[in-house]
């Protein structure tokens, strides 16, 4: 008995990539957490993420780009 061939790159459609449209807006949120992530990290580099997305969340609930914040 042969081995059996094994199938050819080219024998499977080629998939079409996403069209156009560009990088998505990051959203208020988003942008905030990415910079007090970075802060919280650089203040306290042993502390676990978890704790620092707590504490990230926290501080959204009180920061003025926070379209909802309490003041």
């Amino acid at each position: 008995m042969a081995p059996p061939k094994k199938a050819d790159s080219g024998d499977k459609p080629k998939r079409k990539g996403k069209s156009g449209g560009g990088a998505k807006k990051i959203s208020p949120y988003n942008k905030f957490v990415q910079q007090e992530l970075a802060r919280l990290k650089a203040d306290d580099p042993d502390m676990p993420h978890t704790e620092r997305f707590k504490l990230a969340a926290q501080n959204w609930k009180k920061a003025k780009e926070n379209p909802k914040a309490t003041a």
